[in-house]
């Protein structure tokens, strides 16, 4: 069989349009527009929150600490700005001064309140 008859037999038609359909939808994932989400955390605990993370819901795949210097004192919020939010939801991880976190899921593209409370679970590694 030479390269012509190949192209004419139905089924390795069918195996190139595949191929070329999942590199197309590759590409143009890759290409998908970031959308930014705002989060305004509040801490209605008593304790303080000394870092928030980012992460994919499925993953762990952690950002870097995204308050700075800053601390999340009790009574206290701080707006966080998630620039790079290109799934459509992101996790925003707290670790509180124990080392415990706490965590939710936001929907990216929209604004969202998320109110830590003393009954708000923490996972504390134990």
């Amino acid at each position: 069989m030479n390269y012509s008859d190949g192209l004419r037999n139905p089924r390795s038609s069918i195996i190139i349009c595949v191929i070329v359909l999942a590199f197309a939808s590759l590409t143009f994932a890759s290409n998908a527009p970031s959308v930014s989400t705002s989060v305004n955390i509040v801490n209605n605990s008593n304790r303080e929150i000394r870092n928030v993370y980012l992460s994919s819901v499925n993953a762990n795949d952690w950002s870097g600490n995204q308050l700075g210097e800053s601390t999340i004192s009790p009574g206290q919020s701080y707006n966080l700005n998630i620039a790079d939010c290109s799934q459509s939801q992101k996790k925003v991880i707290g670790e509180d001064q124990d080392g415990c976190f706490v965590s939710t899921v936001v929907n990216c593209g929209s604004s969202a309140t998320w109110t830590i409370t003393n009954d708000t679970a923490r996972d504390c590694g134990y």
